[in-house]
């Protein structure tokens, strides 16, 4: 192939990012390296892919109708390379796994079961992380595979693929605290208290108004709302399991809320057979 697999990921990223800086970002290359792919690009098609005449990139004719044809490119050379795994035979020395605490333990002991039983010799690692750091993960090549909730945007260079689980997220107070002794609680009243917030260390949102704590786990907010320092939105299972009672399951319009799950990995360093044979089981995981 004379389009260098770089250059279709940059292009593709710069289209869904919105600007060359953000696709750098987002494959944590620098923006000189995007531009340059994406003119190396233009150079090798014969024709230009983006508008320069404004702040930011815009889509030709040409680059609208090419966008389509790269993408399945990339997906074309993603289930090429996963093939080539599956039938290689050649197990990985050793497998990293990023997880979410919203994955809840049955899943993940069960998981890790079978893997044992299947590949008892390999060095298996797992981390803790959330949303964006999952993903910084498996762009540094710390971490193989990652469960994260559903993004809104993934990088061009990860693979992606929905699960058939969902995680139960609710709003939690200390039970002696006056407001979880009523019936019904509002998002007002809710506002004059400490909101206990997810964090990542990669893409820190700006705090909203009012007061506000931050933690890079749910468990470390889980500890924060026991100890009385404020309401948090928690994982349902990790709190009925580790909260210690203390807690109370606010009753909130629209809470509780149910969301999806994604398993993604690197589309320039794929999992092995034993990363492949471990996504497959997690794809194969329902609900209870």
């Amino acid at each position: 192939m004379r389009y260098s697999p770089e250059s279709l990921e940059a292009f593709v990223q710069t289209v869904e990012s919105g600007s060359f800086s953000a696709a750098a970002r987002a494959l944590r290359k620098s923006q000189s390296t995007i531009s340059t792919a994406i003119a190396n690009l233009e150079n090798d098609l014969g024709f230009t892919l983006f508008s320069r005449e404004l702040r930011n990139p815009v889509l030709t004719e040409n680059g609208q109708r090419a966008l389509a044809q790269v993408k399945e490119i990339l997906n074309a050379s993603a289930k090429l390379d996963e093939l080539a795994i599956r039938l290689s035979g050649e197990i990985e020395p050793c497998l990293r796994l990023a997880i979410s605490d919203f994955w809840q333990a049955d899943y993940h002991e069960s998981l890790l079961q079978r893997f044992d039983r299947r590949y008892p010799d390999i060095e298996f690692e797992c981390m803790i992380a959330e949303d964006a750091d999952v993903i910084d993960l498996l762009h540094s090549q710390r971490a193989h595979i990652g469960v994260v909730r559903v993004q809104d945007h993934y990088p061009s260079d990860i693979c992606v693929k929905r699960l058939q689980v969902e995680a139960q997220m609710a709003i939690f107070l200390h039970k002696d605290h006056p407001l979880a002794q009523q019936d019904k609680v509002t998002e007002e009243e809710l506002k004059a208290l400490r909101q206990l917030r997810l964090n990542t260390w990669v893409e820190r949102t700006p705090a909203p108004t009012g007061k506000v704590w931050l933690a890079q786990s749910y468990l470390l907010l889980l500890e924060m709302a026991e100890q009385g320092f404020g309401w948090s939105i928690l994982p349902r299972w990790l709190t009925q399991q580790f909260g210690h009672q203390t807690l109370r399951e606010l009753p909130v319009d629209g809470w509780p809320q149910s969301i999806q799950v994604d398993v993604i990995w690197s589309r320039r360093t794929p999992p092995g057979p034993a990363g492949r044979w471990m996504i497959d089981q997690l794809l194969a995981q329902r609900s209870a």
